[in-house]
């Protein structure tokens, strides 16, 4: 379940406009890249790992992230998984392999009432802010997270994930990630359908003319 708390996040430093959109898990093609961190053994660091093709980096360094069996009894979040050892306020980076436009995964935070921003999704292609969005945290059933998912009009090659200083832990897992072909913008969506409306009053204009000829 999604729960978008904020759409359009005000962006720091060199940044480009993309449009993003919140997006369940539903909205992945086909073959899209899943990471669960099965075969990882528990107690793998996290930071520096090289797993299904993402580099991942934990701001707060070694020890911090590890790979476990918990939390049990949620939803979008199954062991094995990426759980932070009491240190909840550091920044997780993904390395993707390569440009994508989607982007999600399944998330826990250590409470048992919904959370609100539970965590953010902030996109860079390379060091340009491209978009972010925060979910809230809902009851899953056990412990509040959810599926994070977001869709940008803009490419996007790294991914930072932040969580809500007022859980004392999370837990990441069932990352997903996909490029599409084409993301048109609203913008270029309007643009299209106003040359086409345009076009077909030529057409009949053409018509009409030819018929009183």
């Amino acid at each position: 379940m999604i729960t978008c708390a904020a759409m359009a996040i005000g962006l720091t430093g060199a940044s480009a406009r993309a449009d993003v959109i919140a997006i369940t898990a539903a909205a992945f093609p086909a073959g899209s890249s899943l990471i669960d961190f099965t075969g990882l053994v528990d107690g793998t660091d996290v930071n520096g790992l090289v797993f299904g093709g993402v580099q991942f980096s934990y701001s707060l360094g070694p020890g911090q992230v590890v790979i476990d069996g918990g939390p049990v009894g949620n939803t979008n979040v199954t062991a094995p998984n990426i759980v932070s050892i009491g240190n909840p306020t550091g920044v997780l980076t993904l390395l993707l392999p390569s440009l994508q436009n989607l982007f999600g995964f399944g998330f826990a935070v250590l409470s048992g009432v919904p959370v609100a921003n539970a965590t953010t999704i902030t996109l860079f292609n390379n060091a340009t802010n491209v978009g972010a969005l925060s979910y809230n945290g809902v009851p899953d059933p056990i412990f509040a997270g959810g599926f994070a998912g977001i869709q940008s009009t803009l490419a996007f090659n790294r991914v930072q994930l932040t969580f809500s200083p007022i859980a004392p832990a999370w837990a990441v897992d069932n990352i997903r990630f996909a490029a599409v072909s084409a993301v048109p913008e609203p913008a270029t969506l309007g643009l299209v359908f106003t040359g086409l409306v345009g076009i077909g009053l030529l057409r009949r204009r053409r018509r009409a003319a030819s018929a009183n000829l």
